[in-house]
C-alpha cells in the first residue's frame, strides 16, 4: 500500500512539473536557449564527478570496517547500486548495493551498514553545507548572506563530525532500529576523509548549477550565486533525501533550488536551471551506473554467487 501511495505522489509531482513547464513554456524555452552547448558540457562533467567523489568516500567507510575492494569493483557496486534511488521507497539503493556486494565476498550487513552510514554522512554534510544559504531562504533577499552561519556551519561540522560523538550517535541508531552494532567503531581518518569526498562531491554538483545558472543570468551577482548553487544545491538535495515518499528527491530539491535561484533571477530562468539540472543529473547518474556496470559484466564481477 505504501509503494502505491509512494507511486502516486510521484506521478502527482511529475504531472504538476509537466503543467508548470507547459503553461510557462515560452519563457522558460526562452531561458533555455540562453544555455550554451559548452555551459551544458561543463556543467554534465562538474554533475558526472559528484557521484565519483561520493564513490571515494563510500569505499573509505567500507575499508574503515574491513573491506578493501579495488576501484572497478567498488564502482560496479556502489554506481549500479545508486539507480535504486530512482524506484520509489526509501532502501532500494542499500539492498542492491549488499546484494552484488555479496557477489563479491562481501558480507551482506557490512555493505548495508556502509551504505546507510554513507547516506547518513552526505545528508549531514549537505545540511551543514548549506548552512549559509539558510538566511536567503528565510527573508528572500539577494543580498541576504552572513559569514556568522558560515562560522555556525564550521562550528556545528566539528562538533557533529566529532568521531567520538558520531560514534555514539551510530551505535545508538543501530540500538533504534535493533541492529547489531558496528564491527567496531569508526576511526577518526575515515569520518575526516569521507566528509571530505562528499562535501567535494557536493561542490561539484554545485558547480554544476552554478554554471547554468550563470549561463541564463549573466547579471547576477557572482557571490550571491555561489552561495546559492553551491550551498544552496547541497542543502535541497539533502532535504530531498528526507522525502523518502519520492524517489531521487523529485520535486522537492527541484523545488528548494528554485526558490534559492528566484531570489536572484526571474522565474523562467530559475526553472530552467533546475530543469537542466535535473537532466544533466539523471544522465550522470545513467552514464557512470553503465559504465560501471559494464566493467563489472566484462570482468565478470556481476555474475552468479554460485
Amino acid at each position: 500500500m505504501l509503494n502505491i501511495v509512494r507511486v502516486g505522489l510521484l506521478v502527482l509531482i511529475l504531472a504538476a512539473v509537466g503543467i508548470a513547464l507547459w503553461r510557462n513554456w515560452s519563457e522558460v524555452s526562452t531561458e533555455l536557449a540562453r544555455v550554451s552547448p559548452a555551459a551544458l558540457v561543463a556543467g554534465f562533467v562538474l554533475t558526472t564527478s559528484a557521484p565519483l567523489a561520493t564513490l571515494m568516500g563510500w569505499r573509505v567507510l567500507l575499508a574503515d570496517l574491513g573491506t578493501r575492494l579495488p576501484a572497478g569493483p567498488a564502482a560496479s557496486v556502489f554506481l549500479v547500486g545508486q539507480l535504486g534511488k530512482y524506484v520509489p521507497g526509501s532502501v532500494w539503493t542499500v539492498l542492491a548495493q549488499a546484494e552484488m556486494g555479496a557477489r563479491l565476498k562481501v558480507p551482506r550487513r557490512r555493505m548495508a551498514v556502509v551504505g546507510i552510514l554513507s547516506i547518513g554522512l552526505a545528508v549531514l554534510t549537505g545540511c551543514l553545507m548549506g548552512i549559509p544559504a539558510v538566511p536567503r531562504l528565510l527573508d528572500r533577499s539577494g543580498e541576504a548572506f552572513s559569514w556568522w552561519w558560515v562560522v555556525l556551519a564550521v562550528v556545528l561540522g566539528a562538533v557533529l563530525l566529532w568521531p567520538r560523538l558520531l560514534n555514539a550517535v551510530i551505535a545508538r541508531g543501530l540500538r533504534l532500529l535493533r541492529r547489531e552494532p558496528l564491527e567496531h567503531e569508526l576511526s577518526g581518518r575515515a569520518v575526516a576523509l569521507t566528509s571530505a569526498w562528499f562535501v567535494l562531491a557536493w561542490l561539484c554538483a554545485g558547480g554544476g548549477v552554478l554554471v547554468l545558472a550563470l549561463a541564463v543570468a549573466p547579471d547576477a551577482p557572482l557571490g550571491a550565486l555561489l552561495v546559492a548553487a553551491l550551498c544552496g544545491f547541497p542543502l535541497a538535495s539533502a532535504a530531498g533525501m528526507f522525502s523518502v515518499l519520492v524517489p531521487a528527491g523529485v520535486g522537492v530539491r527541484d523545488g528548494l533550488l528554485a526558490l534559492l535561484l528566484v531570489t536572484l533571477m526571474p522565474l523562467s530562468a530559475a526553472t530552467a536551471v533546475v530543469v537542466v539540472a535535473r537532466f544533466l543529473a539523471v544522465l550522470a547518474d545513467l552514464v557512470v551506473a553503465g559504465s560501471a556496470w559494464a566493467w563489472g559484466r566484462r570482468h565478470h564481477l556481476l555474475g552468479s554467487t554460485t
